[in-house]
C-alpha cells in the first residue's frame, strides 16, 4: 500500500512516517509533505500530488492548531482545517483512497459530567474547535474515513507541554499550572501504532483515541518534574485565577476532556498504554534526543 502523510514536520506526522518505517514500507510508497511540499489550500496543488502518487491511505495531519491565534485569525484558521480538509476529502475520494483525520477534544465543550463517547453530541466552544469539527464532516463524505479524536498531545518532534515545563524548569523554582482541566496526555508513537493499523482494515468511524487515565495539567506537570528530578513547586490554580495571575486572554478550553476508548476495543484495536508508561517511554527518548 502506498501512504501520504499532511503535516509530516508535526509531531504526529513525523511518528506516522516513523511507523511506517520500523514496518519496513517502502521509502518510495511513503510521501510526507508539509505545507513547503504540499500547501492544503491550494487545491491544484493537492490535486496534482495526490493524482500522480495515488495513495491508498492518506493520514491527515496537517492543520492549524494555534488555538489562541485563532480566535484572532478566523479566515485563515478556516481555511486550513476547513477548505484544507475538503481539497484532501475531494482527492481522497478521487482517487479511491482511505482517509484517516486527527480531530480533537475540542469539538466537546467539557461540561459533561461523564467521559464523551464519540457519538456524543458536539459543541466546540472555539474557533480551533468549530473548524476541527467542520473538517470532520468533510471527511464523512469519503465512506472510507476514521476520524480520530486526541488529546494533549506530545512527541519529539514539535512543541509540546512536556518541553514547555522543562524549558520553565530551567530558571523557576514554582510555577503556576491549571488544575481544573482534566484530561488524558498521548505520546503520538503510540497514537501512530494504532492509526497504522487502522489503516490495514476497514472499520471505519470515529473514535476516541488517547493514552490511558486521566489528569490534571498540574497533576501531569508534576509528573515531569518528577521523573526528570527537577525540584520545582507547582501551584495548583484554576482556569480563571491562572488568566488572573498571566493577564492573559485564552480561547475557550474545556474543562472535561475525558474522552472514552470503548470502542477501540468493541472493533478490535488496543487501548493504548496508561499516559505515565507514556510519559516515562517519552522522557527517555528525549533524554537520548539531547546527547
Amino acid at each position: 500500500m502506498k501512504y501520504l502523510i499532511t503535516g509530516a514536520n508535526g509531531q504526529l506526522g513525523y511518528d506516522i512516517k516513523r511507523e511506517l518505517q520500523k514496518r519496513k514500507i517502502k521509502e518510495e510508497n511513503i510521501l510526507a509533505v508539509d505545507k513547503e511540499q504540499m500547501d492544503i489550500t491550494k487545491k491544484e496543488e493537492v490535486e496534482k500530488i495526490i493524482k500522480e502518487f495515488k495513495p491508498e491511505v492518506i493520514f491527515h495531519c496537517a492543520a492549524w492548531t494555534a488555538v489562541d491565534k485563532a480566535e484572532d485569525e478566523q479566515k485563515l484558521c478556516e481555511k486550513v482545517n476547513v477548505l484544507g480538509t475538503k481539497n484532501i476529502t475531494d482527492l481522497s475520494i478521487e482517487v479511491g483512497a482511505k482517509i484517516i483525520y486527527l480531530s480533537t477534544d475540542y469539538v466537546f465543550d467539557g461540561t459533561k459530567e461523564k467521559p464523551y463517547q464519540p457519538q456524543d453530541q458536539v459543541n466546540p466552544k472555539s474557533v480551533y474547535g468549530k473548524t476541527k469539527y467542520q473538517g470532520e464532516e468533510e471527511v464523512r463524505r469519503n465512506k472510507k474515513h476514521y476520524i480520530a479524536r486526541i488529546s494533549w498531545v506530545f512527541g519529539i518532534n514539535g512543541n509540546n507541554f512536556v518541553k514547555t515545563m522543562l524549558k520553565l524548569s530551567e530558571n523557576h523554582e514554582e510555577i503556576n499550572v491549571v488544575d481544573d482541566q482534566i484530561g488524558s496526555p498521548t505520546y503520538t508513537v503510540d497514537l501512530a501504532k494504532i492509526l497504522v493499523d487502522m489503516a490495514q482494515v476497514e472499520k471505519y468511524g470515529t473514535y476516541h483515541i488517547t493514552n490511558e487515565g486521566y489528569t490534571s495539567w498540574a497533576e501531569f506537570a508534576e509528573e515531569i518534574f518528577k521523573l526528570n528530578q527537577k525540584k520545582i513547586k507547582v501551584n495548583k490554580v484554576s482556569t480563571e485565577k491562572y488568566l488572573e495571575i498571566t493577564k492573559t486572554k485564552q480561547a475557550y478550553r474545556p474543562k472535561n476532556s475525558r474522552l472514552d476508548k470503548e470502542k477501540l476495543v468493541e472493533n478490535g484495536f488496543s487501548k493504548l498504554p496508561t499516559w505515565q508508561d507514556a510519559l516515562k517511554r517519552y522522557t527517555k527518548e528525549l533524554q537520548e534526543s539531547n546527547k
